[in-house]
Order: C-alpha cells, then sequence, then structure tokens
C-alpha cells in the first residue's frame, strides 16, 4: 500500500504544500502586520511582541492537541480539522477592532497552525519510500517559502494602498481551497495498518520518554525550543527592526521582500543535501549559518550589510527548518509518531511565545539590536550541540 501511495508524491506534496503556503502566508502576513497595527493603534514594544506571542501559545496548544488526537483518529481527520480552524480565525481578525479581539482570533489561527505542521509533515514523512522521504519533506516545507513570499508581495503592494485588513482577507479566503483539495487526499498508509487507535492517548505520551526513545525526545525539544525561539524573535520583528534602523514602513516592507527571496534557494539546497550528506549535517551546517548570519544582521549599520545578512539569514534559517521538519517524524515508530512530532513541536512553540516578548521588552528597556539577536545566536549554537551530541542519522532508514 505504501509503494501505491508513493506514486502519488507528487500529487500528496501539491495538495499538502498548497496548504502549507497559505498557512506561511498567514504567519508571513502578520510580521508586516504588527509593523502596520502599531502605527495605526499606537502599540507599545511590548504589546506588539503579545501580537506575535499569543500565536505561538496557540500554535503550542494546537501542536499538543492535535499531534496526540493525530494518532488516535487519523492524519487525514486532523488535517482538515486545523486548516478549517485556521482559515476561519484568520478571516474573522480582519473584522477586529481592538487590540483584545485580535489577540484571541490569533490564539485560535496558531492552534490551527501548530496541529497542522506535525501532522503534515508526518503524513507526507509516512506516505514517501526512505530513499527520498527526506527529501520529499523538505520540497514540502519549502512552500512555506513561497507562501511567505506571496505575503511579503501583499505586504508591499496592499497594506500601503488598502489596508492590513484587506491583506488578511486576501490571506485567509484561499485556505479554503485547500479544504476543498484535502478532502480527496488519503490517509497515512501506515497510520492505517498499524490500528494506532486501540492505545490511549496517555500510553502515547509516556512513550516518547520510555527509555528507548528519551534520548531522542530530549534531542527534539530543545532543537525545537532553540529554532522556534530564534526563528519567531527574529522574523515577525524583521519589518520593524527595519523600521527601529531609520528605514520607512514601506522601505522596510521592500528590503524583508528581498530578503525572504533566499528562502527558496535555502529549502533546495537543504533538499537536495538532504540525502546525500544526511539529517545532521544538514541541521548543524544550516544552523550555524543562521547564527552567523544574525550576528552580522544584528549589529549592520548599512543597507547592503542589511540586505545581503538578511538574505543568508533567510536562506540558511529556512534550510534548518526544512531538515528539522524532516528529522522529526523520523525519531519514533507509527504509533506515536505524529504524538512525538506534536509533542516537541509545542516545546518548540513556548519559545516562540518567548522570543517575541523578549525582543519587545529588551527594545522598551532601550537594549540594541545587535545585542538582542546576540542571544538569538547563542540559542542556535545549543541547539547545534543537542543535535551533534544526542542525535542519531535516519537517513535512508525504514520507518517503524
Amino acid at each position: 500500500m505504501l509503494k501505491k501511495n508513493s506514486l502519488s508524491k507528487n500529487k500528496l506534496l501539491g495538495i499538502a504544500g498548497l496548504a502549507w503556503m497559505f498557512d506561511a502566508m498567514d504567519v508571513g502576513i502578520l510580521s508586516f502586520i504588527i509593523a502596520a497595527l502599531a502605527a495605526d493603534w499606537g502599540l507599545t514594544p511590548v504589546q506588539m511582541g503579545w501580537i506575535g506571542s499569543v500565536n505561538s501559545i496557540g500554535m503550542a496548544v494546537g501542536a499538543l492537541v492535535f499531534g496526540v488526537f493525530a494518532d488516535k483518529v487519523g492524519r487525514k481527520k486532523i488535517f482538515m480539522i486545523t486548516l478549517l480552524l485556521f482559515s476561519i480565525a484568520g478571516g474573522l481578525s480582519a473584522l477586529t477592532t481592538t487590540l483584545v479581539a485580535f489577540l484571541i482570533l490569533r490564539f485560535f489561527v496558531g492552534m490551527g497552525l501548530g496541529g497542522e505542521l506535525p501532522v503534515a509533515s508526518t503524513l507526507v514523512s509516512e506516505s514517501v519510500e526512505a530513499k527520498e522521504r527526506g527529501r520529499v519533506v523538505v520540497l514540502l516545507e519549502s512552500f512555506w517559502a513561497a507562501g511567505w513570499l506571496i505575503s511579503a508581495l501583499i505586504a508591499y503592494f496592499i497594506i500601503p494602498a488598502y489596508g492590513w485588513r484587506i491583506a488578511l482577507v486576501i490571506t485567509a479566503l484561499p485556505a479554503f481551497y485547500a479544504i476543498y483539495l484535502r478532502i480527496k487526499l488519503p490517509d497515512s498508509p501506515r497510520f492505517t495498518e498499524k490500528k494506532t487507535q486501540s492505545r490511549t492517548i496517555m500510553q502515547n505520551m509516556k512513550e516518547v520518554w520510555s527509555e528507548k526513545y528519551a534520548k531522542r525526545t530530549l534531542m527534539l525539544w530543545i532543537v525545537w525550543f532553540t529554532v522556534v525561539f530564534s526563528y519567531y524573535g527574529m522574523f515577525l520583528w524583521l519589518p520593524s527592526v527595519m523600521v527601529i534602523k531609520g528605514f520607512s514602513l514601506i522601505k522596510s516592507f521592500e528590503y524583508v521582500l528581498i530578503m525572504t527571496l533566499a528562502q527558496l534557494p535555502g529549502y533546495f539546497s537543504a533538499a537536495w543535501l538532504i540525502e546525500k550528506a544526511g539529517r545532521k549535517f544538514v541541521l548543524v551546517t544550516y544552523l550555524l549559518g543562521t547564527a552567523a548570519s544574525a550576528f552580522v544582521f544584528g549589529s549592520a549599520d548599512t543597507t547592503v550589510a542589511l540586505i545581503v545578512s538578511g538574505m543568508f539569514l533567510s536562506f540558511f534559517n529556512l534550510g534548518a527548518w526544512g531538515a528539522l521538519y524532516a528529522y522529526s517524524p523520523e525519531q519514533y515508530p507509527t504509533v506515536i509518531r505524529a504524538t512525538g512530532s506534536g509533542m516537541a513541536a509545542s516545546v518548540g512553540r513556548v519559545g516562540g511565545i518567548l522570543g517575541p516578548l523578549l525582543v519587545g521588552s529588551l527594545v522598551t528597556a532601550g537594549y540594541e539590536i545587535g545585542w538582542i539577536f546576540g542571544i538569538f545566536c547563542i540559542a542556535i549554537v545549543i541547539g547545534v550541540l543537542a543535535v551533534l551530541f544526542l542525535g542519531t542519522e535516519t537517513k535512508q532508514v525504514e520507518l517503524d
């Protein structure tokens, strides 16, 4: 059955990737909307930080809840529910007039998004043969770059002329088309064969920390936390950081759009390397590249230095994300795969809560951007050490 399903991997990749792209559009547009809302609603840096953080709170809850249920009821059902939740809440957030209402809806957007991403990577990972599994999952993640690029285009052309509400509607509506496409998507053949529904949720959560998988779980939790902490701390603040460095809102959107273009080659190079050099090599190399780029970006004082270092930051960070999504489901057997991936992603989202809040608090306290980005560099290096000393290579290993 797995062989039959692998023949349609391009269709599977297209359907799952399209929804992934719409998710990225929403997260991407949020970074631009934070800057626009700051001007429109007169938000403080701390309030701006809370917008990014409440999204991550929702993602932490969604990754845990929907991850464990995906091992009970199936990957496809959770796939559908999470996208529906994400789409409706995203559309409604365009109608809000207060920060509190906006934050509540962003929590539900985050729940849908946080639940969908680990379940999607699990479904695709279980439906593709071992020899190309890593490459296909990284290519799935590459749709994120396409979505972020579209969001940057929407921000540049729509927000200044028509406002942030129209931009939110534009990013939310196409997701309903992905729901229609996903109805015909088959569930994971491995999930169907294993009959994991007979196991309890508590059984699955305990087994993730059993002696056999504890080292892998510790490694994943550390890497997920450090990667998400640094990503949301840096990328949700990119347009705002450009404004802080003296650029106009429109000019900052333009520069971030240029930086975003580097995400696609980052993914494609990681997809090519992951089946040749292995998961650990790609994760370590691309994370170290992220740390170096973040250090240069934070301390850059010229336009050229900002754009070039920002492009390298996008290249390496998003390539590392692709490798992480390929690596995570491979740590566990089918019966606890979505649970293990979801729990790791949930812990990571705690980092996503703290990152934007930290930036907002430190900016308010008067700390320089270079010093703040230095914190993210240190966090990323900790993630690298976890992969090096605790990680196990899973290149082309058959899934249990």
